[in-house]
């Protein structure tokens, strides 16, 4: 990674999922018009100095490249494995933030509010991870210390522990928050609702109805 490019914030989209479900590539799938992944990289530019899509192959770049914006920059995994760990570590790589939110490519209602809250709460820190009441953890809606990561992604991969999980156990000054503190930014918590399933796609279409009726 080039530091005389090093500019404060990065996001890095990960886009290598198989879209099994929806038979077809949900990173062009339409959600009011408007391509999914183009929902996550545009919310989101306001709050970033640079956005890295990262996918699994160089044809999904070529797709993605057209349907974005020209500034967006995109990498392919480092090797083959459905693990997001890879991307988030293919990611870690490229990036030029010193801090780096990670996010998946199918929810569109992620909150640039709440992505400045966590950035803000990550300086001086390695990471900022929300937390539910239950424990439960969203670790691909978090922001990290991009040479940290990058360093405890490799260590977790070498050992072949392909766990978001494992990167985190490697890191050294997390910060959880809870998602009770997010709520009072976004009070359904829909930052974290993914597009999964032809059900969650009908379900995105009527929040969109209703927000622009608003």
């Amino acid at each position: 990674m080039s530091k005389e490019k090093t500019v404060e914030r990065s996001a890095i989209v990960l886009a290598g999922g198989f879209s099994s479900r929806f038979g077809q590539d949900k990173g062009v799938l339409a959600l009011a018009d408007k391509p999914l992944l183009r929902h996550v990289v545009d919310t989101i530019d306001p709050v970033v100095d640079e956005t890295v899509v990262v996918t699994n192959s160089q044809e999904r770049v070529t797709k993605y490249a057209k349907i974005t914006r020209s500034d967006v920059r995109f990498a392919v995994d480092v090797c083959e494995s459905r693990s997001p760990l890879v991307g988030a570590l293919t990611g870690f790589g490229v990036a030029h933030g010193k801090y780096s939110v990670l996010l998946p490519f199918d929810t569109p209602f992620v909150s640039c509010e709440v992505v400045s809250l966590l950035f803000e709460l990550c300086v001086s820190r390695a990471a900022v991870i929300p937390r539910w009441p239950n424990e439960h953890i969203e670790p691909l809606h978090a922001v990290y210390q991009t040479e940290q990561a990058l360093e405890a992604a490799k260590s977790a991969v070498a050992e072949e522990k392909m766990d978001v999980r494992a990167m985190i156990d490697k890191l050294r000054g997390v910060r959880y928050v809870s998602t009770l503190v997010i709520q009072q930014l976004d009070p359904e918590l829909r930052t974290f609702f993914n597009i999964n399933t032809p059900a969650d796609l009908e379900r995105a279409t009527v929040i969109v109805k209703a927000r622009k009726r608003k």
